[in-house]
């Protein structure tokens, strides 16, 4: 992702925690993910520890309904 490239995402085990993203990152992130696989992440489901790491963000991207 473009977003962020002073961080090395790689080696963080928590994106949140460690101040890699904010809520606008977030929210970026969201329809970044929506676009690019075609779903509809749930509202309830838009919360940092979602996004805390890759595998939390692969999961909420499987779980999510195809659009």
């Amino acid at each position: 992702s473009g977003m962020r490239p002073e961080y090395d995402f790689s080696t963080s085990q928590d994106f949140i925690s460690d101040g890699m993203l904010d809520s606008f990152d977030v929210v970026t992130l969201v329809s970044e993910l929506e676009e690019k696989f075609s779903i509809a992440i749930d509202g309830e489901d838009i919360i940092p520890e979602n996004f805390s790491s890759v595998d939390r963000i692969a999961n909420l991207v499987e779980k999510s309904e195809k659009v």
